[in-house]
């Protein structure tokens, strides 16, 4: 499948109460949305395959790929397009053998050291920062600044994705730095009309 970063989706089980998981993903895949990632840190394996199985069949035929957070295992079991996992995840390597070489494989990065010590043959892309502080994951690492994003894109061996507070406005900083495209939460997730949300992100 096409690994296209133009603008990447990150679920929040929060977030998305007001129209539904399914609908929320549908509504900004219409509006642009080039790939969905997966994340709910409380629900369990068995929720978050039965979440993932339904938007894997929501997507079909979208060409969109659906990507798990964090949990390998529910990425195998869900036949998820591919796995992200953070610094203290689990080993890239051993995700790669466990997935197979079609999947996608993405691992977040916050600094130059992480990314002198990662094995760019083992995986597809990064996700970069926090750019900004962001009240949707706790304990994030310093904020980047776009200066800093585009410090790590210039020295990235792999396509990147800037993640952290971003909105729509800040679509065409991100891309200048040379990312692909923001990844995006609460920007789409917690707007009342996902579709237009989304859509907004090519409009600035």
């Amino acid at each position: 499948m096409r690994l296209d970063l133009s603008l990447y989706l990150v679920t929040d089980p929060e977030l998305c109460v007001r129209h539904g998981l399914v609908e929320t993903v549908v509504a900004a895949v219409r509006g642009g949305v080039t790939i969905v990632q997966l994340r709910d840190k409380q629900a369990s394996d068995d929720e978050l395959i039965d979440q993932a199985r339904r938007l894997k069949a929501a997507l079909a035929g979208s060409g969109v790929p659906l990507i798990i957070n964090d949990r390998l295992a529910v990425a195998v079991a869900s036949g998820a397009d591919g796995l992200h996992i953070g610094q203290d995840d689990g080993d890239v390597a051993a995700a790669r053998a466990e997935l197979g070489e079609g999947a996608i494989l993405g691992l977040s990065v916050q600094n130059h050291d992480q990314l002198a010590r990662l094995d760019p043959d083992a995986l597809d892309y990064l996700g970069l920062g926090p750019v900004f502080a962001t009240s949707t994951k706790r304990n994030h690492a310093t904020p980047l600044g776009f200066d800093g994003l585009a410090s790590l894109v210039a020295a990235s061996p792999l396509p990147a994705v800037a993640i952290g507070g971003l909105k729509a406005e800040h679509a065409r900083r991100v891309r200048a730095t040379g990312a692909k495209g923001p990844a995006v939460v609460s920007g789409i997730c917690g707007q009342p009309d996902p579709e237009a949300a989304a859509r907004a992100f090519f409009e600035d």
